[in-house]
């Protein structure tokens, strides 16, 4: 696999599609070892196979960040095989369908709150565990928030209320965080062009009952400010970042 001893390496949870396969590319390329994590173990093969042969390994490693004995597991392959963290990417995330608050499920509000908030905790936990016991100390996590963490789309409870929550939580690892030179920044993306903003290419309803089609913009400029982010010195940190399509109606929104 190379000389890993010099390389920085990443985890990328969500690596098997959109954003997160992306940036686990960019990170690739720019000669990071990376660690793919998701459910479904064929999308991270994907992943891998696309990766240029001039960069780092990339390591996938099937996980449900919900499940704490799945997390556990997947930090425990990353320190075995490359003895240490230097960045994690906290992307996985998921929706519930866009209906009317009461009546959506619990079920699916669980599902929600059990990737997007609890999974960036487990995984920012086991992040921590690693980074402060290594040698040298520290690293970064990077949580993906959305234009959500700010502002909500009409009938979107779970995915704004933990996406707000994600801030929270990057307020709290930055603090937490900081006696162990850990660094903690957020970045917030509207309407990058993935298969989860496909539908968008058809209209999005808006707030006053509207639909509206809205712009998008290439994965690559998000996978670029995440590798960016990625590559300062521990003594500098990116706290939020909000990467957006230029004309979408989030500045004015509602």
């Amino acid at each position: 696999m190379g000389n890993v001893t010099t390389r920085k390496i990443a985890l990328v949870t969500g690596g098997g599609s959109g954003i997160g396969r992306a940036v686990s590319l960019a990170l690739q390329s720019a000669g990071y070892a990376v660690v793919v994590a998701g459910r479904r173990a064929a999308e991270l093969e994907r992943t891998a196979a696309s990766a240029t042969s001039a960069g780092g390994p990339i390591v996938p490693v099937p996980t449900d960040v919900s499940k704490p004995d799945s997390v556990r597991t997947l930090f425990a392959r990353t320190r075995e095989i490359f003895g240490r963290l230097d960045i994690l990417f906290n992307n996985a995330g998921t929706s519930a369908p866009a209906i009317a608050m009461e009546d959506l499920p619990y079920e699916q509000w669980s599902a929600v709150v059990g990737v997007n908030l609890t999974g960036a905790f487990l995984c920012a936990q086991e992040a921590v565990k690693l980074m402060k016991a290594q040698n040298p100390r520290g690293g970064r996590i990077i949580n993906n928030g959305s234009l959500s963490a700010h502002l909500p789309r009409p009938n979107s409870a779970p995915y704004t209320a933990t996406k707000h929550a994600i801030t929270g939580l990057t307020k709290c690892i930055s603090l937490d965080g900081r006696k162990y030179d850990i660094a903690c920044g957020q970045i917030d993306i509207g309407n990058a062009a993935t298969e989860m903003t496909e539908s968008m290419t058809a209209g999005v309803r808006q707030a006053n009952g509207t639909m509206m089609v809205e712009p998008r913009m290439d994965v690559q400029h998000v996978a670029d400010a995440v590798l960016y982010m990625a590559s300062l010195p521990l003594d500098a940190n990116v706290q939020f970042m909000t990467v957006m399509a230029t004309k979408m109606p989030f500045i004015g929104r509602g």
